[in-house]
Formats: C-alpha cells, sequence, structure tokens
C-alpha cells in the first residue's frame, strides 16, 4: 500500500484537492487499494477553504508516507513553524515531496526547493523566481 500525505493549510482552494483524484481512480481501476490518502494538518480536525467548505484532517504525527504533498493558501500566516518543520522532516521520511499549484511557495518558503527546479501556475511562476531565486 502506498501512503499519500496531503497537507491542508487554512484557506486552501479547493482545486488543489483535485489532484488526488488520481489516486481514487487508480484504486478504483486496480480494484483494490492500492493508495492510502490522508489529508493532514497541523492540528487534524476540520479546515476551511478559501470559498469557505472544510474538510476533515488528522493531525500530524511521525508517520512515513511514499508521497507527502501540499496545497496552497489563500491566507497569510497559513505556513506556521509546525508546518515547515512537519515539511522538513518530511523530506527526509517520504520518498518524494511535491506540491499544486501555488502549493510551490509553500515549499520555497520552507527552504525545500533550494537548488532544485520548480514550477507553479503560469500566473505566478515570475514571482516564485523573484521571490526565492534559490
Amino acid at each position: 500500500m502506498q501512503r499519500i500525505g496531503f497537507i491542508v493549510l487554512p484557506g486552501f482552494q479547493m482545486l488543489s484537492l483535485s489532484a488526488l483524484s488520481v489516486f481514487e481512480l487508480a484504486n478504483w481501476e486496480i480494484g483494490k487499494p492500492v493508495y492510502d490518502v490522508r489529508l493532514l494538518s497541523e492540528t487534524g480536525g476540520s479546515i476551511r477553504s478559501s470559498v469557505g467548505i472544510s474538510v476533515a484532517t488528522e493531525p500530524f504525527d511521525n508517520r512515513n508516507f511514499d508521497t507527502l504533498m501540499v496545497g496552497g493558501s489563500a491566507v497569510a500566516g497559513a505556513l506556521t513553524p509546525g508546518v515547515i518543520k512537519f515539511l522538513r522532516r518530511g523530506l527526509q521520511r517520504s520518498r518524494r515531496v511535491a506540491s499544486t499549484c501555488t502549493g510551490a511557495f509553500v515549499l520555497a518558503e520552507a527552504g525545500l526547493l533550494d537548488g532544485r527546479r520548480a514550477t507553479t501556475h503560469w500566473h505566478r511562476a515570475r514571482e516564485l523566481q523573484a521571490r526565492f531565486p534559490k
């Protein structure tokens, strides 16, 4: 079973969760659970999106993930020291760390993109490059 952890930040954009559909469809096509997808947040519980829809999350813990993902957020201050610590630890404890769309800003802010090639939504790509030149 492949473990997928998706970090949900307050003010997340619903579109960022759409990437999880590929794991759902893969399980359906294969006919059995191959991917175990977990929504995560620093404290667990209900996290509200930018449009007001909330999702239930599990709190960060010491689990290892095959893939740890993060989406962006429309809320200032959503990226806390606890989230940064969890992401940095995830870089060492997961086979891969990834983001959807503006989640690249979250990874860059955590210092995880330094020295790496990265991309984001075309409308924000120059901003990412300017804010995080490393």
